[in-house]
């Protein structure tokens, strides 16, 4: 919609590389640059947010989603931009291959999904809205979208404004892009490493949101 950015600058979405995401990120063989103790917070993340059972949906997943492997979900479908990438996520039962930057559209019904789970991606979108007003489309009421992401980006492909803020602003920054694409309910924090805990140096900030029950 012609409003979903309205008040932000025209350059705010645009990025310092215009290469093909699929070509871009296979050329890289590291999915993400959350290090090992970050990575292992989202996990944790995830086994006290995601719902036990029922369809989860990774979007932008690469080939390492951080889905705890004691989960008992029905269906995890990833959706990213490379296929070599997904064939080799073990957690997937379905793999999606798909540009978000070229196609917002998800390819299933509305209400379907238990669970979205984002991370490290949203620095990449320059359509927020419209991709995450297809989340809000495919989840159930009262079912979460749980975002995460830490301090560290591939700066040729994050999105400039994205670039310019401040990790707080951030959060704010997906607030406001969740609230423009529907959802109400929205939680925010952030998992501060322990000191003893050398393998961990990077924040994990997260943001869960619902679609509200009466949706």
């Amino acid at each position: 919609m012609t409003d979903d950015l309205k008040g932000f600058h025209p350059r705010a979405f645009a990025r310092a590389n215009n290469e093909p995401d699929a070509i871009y990120f296979a050329e890289r063989g590291q999915d993400t640059l959350m290090d090992v103790g970050a990575r292992t917070a989202v996990s944790a993340l995830y086994q006290t947010t995601l719902p036990a059972m029922g369809d989860v949906l990774d979007l932008m997943c690469g080939s390492l989603s951080h889905i705890p492997p004691e989960a008992n979900h029905d269906r995890v479908v990833g959706l990213d931009v490379s296929r070599s990438a997904l064939d080799a996520n073990a957690s997937l039962t379905e793999r999606v291959v798909q540009d978000l930057n070229t196609d917002t559209v998800l390819p299933f019904e509305d209400e379907t999904m238990d669970a979205v789970c984002l991370c490290d991606g949203l620095a990449y979108l320059t359509q927020p809205v419209s991709v995450l007003r297809e989340v809000w489309r495919v989840l159930k009421p009262g079912a979460p979208l749980i975002i995460t992401f830490s301090d560290n980006f591939h700066v040729a492909k994050a999105v400039a404004l994205w670039q310019a803020l401040e990790s707080e602003d951030r959060s704010r920054f997906i607030s406001l892009l969740l609230g423009r694409a529907g959802f109400m309910e929205i939680d925010t924090g952030e998992v501060v490493p322990p000191e003893d805990l050398t393998a961990w140096h990077d924040t994990v900030h997260a943001l869960i949101a619902r679609k509200t029950a009466n949706a």
